[in-house]
């Protein structure tokens, strides 16, 4: 089978192509021969030792989102069989054509569906569920979303909405991302550039972190409340933080699914529900080969996407 690995840290020129043999899944594991492939802004920062993760003993296969279908079963794994199609976070060893995934994070996808729906909506709105689950919007609540055009972000633009969230403000790099966000029904579209991002909000899920942190804690109102879920880092000064009675909440989807199973269950039927109904748009941006895994990582480091990047093996 063929990976995309990399032997020293860097910019997507470290991305090599490698024949190998395919992995056998281990105790609690599902082998999946990989339809689609999720590339994340974590992953990148990744192959630069930057962020989350960075570090990571060499040579590496980046980790991430994959959906396929299921090809060989590991010990003990019981409720999935050969065939079953489904999606799951890997945490290495996820761009190839065939990769070893918990079953415990695998979720089977409708019929109706493809892998690439599922790459497209399930992870990236689990993430947005998860962020406005902890936040907590009360009734007339504004939310200010950086990272807006990303996979997730855009995902969270609509569930916003769909939460009835009254007013909902899209941040972004570029304001040529603008008319695709008011076609998934944000309120207002600012840029990270803008002097104001207009009147302050009582919420920001906050997808970019970095330097942009301490603009997103100067959004808020008096007693706002931030939900951190992305792998940038940044600092804030904590008078800030007191001035304003603000809080910040860091998100991680590991410990939201392990703790909260049931909600964690409920959103995926939600997301289901209602990207077959039409309400919800996973938009992908590209679909590109595997062996190209490149030129996908060009894309993200430059913010040019629209909604998920997509690799095809």
């Amino acid at each position: 089978m063929r990976r995309v690995r990399f032997h020293s840290y860097g910019g997507p020129e470290v991305l090599r192509v490698e024949e190998t043999e395919a992995p056998a899944p281990g105790p609690g594991e599902l082998l999946v021969r990989t339809e689609a492939i999720g590339v994340t802004l974590p992953s990148v920062r990744r192959t630069r030792g930057d962020g989350n993760g960075g570090g990571v003993p060499l040579p590496a296969v980046l980790g991430g989102e994959v959906a396929g279908a299921v090809v060989r079963l590991g010990p003990d794994v019981t409720g999935f069989a050969v065939g079953d199609r489904v999606t799951s976070l890997t945490f290495t060893g996820s761009y190839t054509e065939a990769a070893t995934v918990p079953a415990a994070m695998a979720a089977r996808i409708p019929d109706a569906a493809s892998s690439v729906d599922a790459v497209a909506l399930v992870r990236g709105g689990q993430v947005a569920l998860a962020a406005l689950a902890t936040a907590a919007p009360a009734d007339g609540e504004s939310v200010l979303i950086t990272g807006a055009a990303s996979a997730t972000g855009h995902l969270a633009v609509q569930l916003a909405k769909l939460r009835g969230v009254p007013r909902v403000v899209a941040a972004v790099g570029s304001a040529a991302k603008a008319d695709f966000l008011y076609g998934l029904g944000a309120d207002e579209v600012v840029t990270y550039e803008d002097a104001s991002w207009g009147e302050p909000v009582d919420i920001v899920l906050d997808g970019v972190g970095g330097e942009l942190l301490p603009r997103a804690v100067a959004a808020l109102a008096p007693g706002g409340r931030l939900v951190f879920f992305n792998s940038g880092g940044g600092t804030v000064s904590a008078h800030d933080l007191l001035a304003g009675a603000k809080t910040i909440t860091g998100l991680t989807m590991a410990r939201f699914a392990a703790t909260r199973p049931e909600l964690y269950e409920r959103h995926g039927a939600e997301l289901w529900d209602h990207f077959f109904a039409g309400r919800l748009r996973a938009a992908v941006h590209a679909r590109i080969p595997l062996a190209e895994a490149a030129r996908a990582h060009e894309i993200i480091e430059a913010r040019a996407n629209l909604g998920k990047v997509v690799l095809i093996p």
